[in-house]
Order: structure tokens, then C-alpha cells, then sequence
């Protein structure tokens, strides 16, 4: 791992700025070196107001250590994004005295099954309030914590909810999205591309898209049992055997319930799905199926049909075995 200095050296000779490093350092597993990165760009911004920007490119921790503090933690990026890094708060709450989060109200539901937070507070545009003596937004809190693949908080389920009351008719339950937000139509895949899933046999699409993309679904197509309260959505997922997803909420949601997920990634995802592996550090229960090529889907779908398919024939066949050996008990 080359010191600070080398990395300096390296980025200024190859032209490469602060944030081209970082991103480049985690996905590649170097997070020691993203996080001095991260501290050079935080020592840079020292007394630099933020406030006139968007929330989402605002930084809020200045270095201040949690330690015996009121912690206010602003949630500003996407829900996707809070599921994701809410995984912190029982380690704030080690450390703090109190730990206040300020999150998007669809989420408040979910967050209260989360340890470590002690108030829960409903984001809005004004101000939170309350008084606090340390504030950090949810996404800042790796660097807080100096995470690495080692030291990562992965025990799931973090958030708790029960399973839906699902009807169970035999066959493998299977939650299905197929389009993110309106910010990166790179993760979408288009919808007629999902036909060979609903024609595996011994599989039962649950359609958990929401927002326009419920809008591409055709008749006949999968059961629509996804909802636009992320909580309801949540119980839903809990009563699935698998999740299949591109790179959107759905994913983060089923990775922080343990459910089984498969993410389905463009050719150059986002820095946290890390680069040349199929599991992800930050999901235990999930896989990650990538392109290989910008905009080619249909290798990726191929695959997720290929691997339905033996899920399927490991289900029967363990089902064949207990009943043999019921049979056998029976005699």
C-alpha cells in the first residue's frame, strides 16, 4: 500500500483529482488509502461553507470525534443510501452519548427496528431543530469509522420486520425490479429483456417495481406485490426465497434484511459494488451480476435465467430427499 505522499505523487502526474482517487481506491479494496483521501479532501474544506449547495453535495462532519456527544446524524442522499450506511448507529451509539437521525420520513417505520438510534426525527428543508454537539451525514460515517473489508459493520438483518403473510403455492418466490430513478438510466433494464425470467419453470415473480417502471409491465407478468411504503415493501421482501434487482432501493433493502439478492449492474456501477467479484462485503446475501459490455443485457439476463434454474432443481431435489426420507421414517 504506498504512503500519502506517493498517492499524491501518483494522482498529481496522472491528472486525476481528489474524488477519481478515492472512488478508485475503494473499488479496488484500498480503502485504507480512500480514507487518506478522504482526510486531505476534509482538511481542505476546513471553514469552507456548504450550505448554498444541494444536500446531497453538502459535507457535514469536520473531524469533530463522537466520543461522549450528541450526534446528529442528516440523512441527504437517497433512501437506497440511508438503508445502506444506517448500519453505523449502534457503532455511533458506542461511542456517543446520544444519537439523533434525521432521515426521509417513508423510511422512519423501518429505521425504528434499527439498534442504536435514540431519536428519530423526520427530514424535512428547514432547519432540524434540536441541539447537538457533533453532526455527520449517514454516508460520511465510513470515514468516521475508518471502515475497511475487515472492520466493515456486515451483520444482517439490521433492519427487522415480519415476513408478509405471502400464499406459498409450491414454486420459488421471486421479487423482481427492473428500473432505478430518473438520475442514471445506465442501471435500467428494459423491460421486454425480462421475458425468459416469468418462463422458468417452478418460479413465481412477485413485481416489486414501483415509480414509471410499473408502467412497462405487461399483462400476465408476474403478481404485483411490491408497495410504495418501503416498510410494507420490507415485509413483503422477508416472504420472498430471492430478490432481483438492478441497482436501486429494492437491493439495499433485501441486503439489510438478509434476503437473498441478486444486483444487477451496468458495466460501470457505483464505488460500493467494488470491481471484478460477484459478492459484495456490504451484503452477505447478495450477488452481483455485471456486464461486460456498456448497455448489453442480454448475457446478464441469460445468466440470472441459467442460475433460476438450478435454484429451482436445488429446491426439488432437496424437497425429493425429505420426502424420501420421510417415507423411509413412515416404514
Amino acid at each position: 500500500m504506498p504512503g500519502a505522499a506517493a498517492e499524491d505523487a501518483a494522482a498529481r502526474v496522472a491528472g486525476e483529482d481528489p474524488g477519481a482517487a478515492w472512488i478508485r481506491h475503494v473499488r479496488a479494496g484500498e480503502w485504507e488509502a480512500a480514507w487518506r483521501v478522504s482526510d486531505r479532501v476534509l482538511a481542505s474544506h476546513a471553514g469552507e461553507p456548504c450550505w448554498h449547495l444541494p444536500r446531497h453535495e453538502q459535507w457535514i462532519w469536520d473531524g469533530t470525534p463522537l466520543d461522549g456527544k450528541r450526534v446528529l446524524i442528516r440523512c441527504y442522499h437517497g433512501l437506497g443510501d440511508t438503508l445502506q450506511f444506517i448500519r453505523y448507529a449502534p457503532l455511533v451509539k458506542q461511542a456517543a452519548a446520544e444519537v439523533v437521525v434525521w432521515a426521509q420520513p417513508p423510511l422512519l417505520p423501518l429505521l425504528r427496528t434499527a439498534r442504536g438510534i435514540d431519536r428519530l426525527l423526520p427530514l424535512h428543508d428547514g432547519d432540524v431543530g434540536i441541539d447537538y454537539d457533533v453532526d455527520v451525514e449517514v454516508m460520511e460515517l465510513p470515514h468516521v469509522f475508518r471502515t475497511t473489508a475487515r472492520t466493515l459493520p456486515a451483520d444482517v438483518p439490521y433492519l427487522h420486520v415480519p415476513p408478509a403473510p405471502l400464499a406459498k403455492n409450491g414454486r420459488l418466490a421471486v421479487g423482481i425490479a427492473w428500473k432505478a430513478g430518473n438520475w442514471d438510466s445506465r442501471r435500467d433494464v428494459p423491460f421486454p429483456l425480462l421475458a425468459p425470467l416469468a418462463q422458468v419453470p417452478g418460479v413465481e415473480l412477485h413485481v416489486l417495481q414501483r415509480g414509471s417502471g410499473l408502467a412497462q409491465r405487461q399483462e400476465g407478468f408476474g403478481v404485483v406485490s411490491g408497495s410504495d411504503d418501503p416498510y410494507v415493501a420490507a415485509r413483503v421482501m422477508r416472504a420472498l426465497d430471492l430478490v432481483i434487482t438492478v441497482d436501486s432501493m429494492p437491493a439495499h433493502l433485501a441486503g439489510a434484511l438478509g434476503v437473498p439478492v441478486w444486483t444487477l449492474l451496468h458495466a460501470d456501477p457505483d464505488w460500493r459494488w467494488m470491481q471484478g467479484r460477484d459478492d459484495n462485503p456490504w451484503y452477505p446475501t447478495m450477488r452481483l451480476f455485471r456486464q461486460q459490455r456498456p448497455g448489453d443485457w442480454g448475457p446478464v439476463i441469460a445468466r440470472v435465467v441459467e442460475e433460476l434454474r438450478e435454484c429451482v432443481s436445488a429446491v426439488r431435489s432437496r424437497e425429493s430427499a425429505k420426502v424420501r426420507k420421510s417415507t423411509a421414517e413412515g416404514r
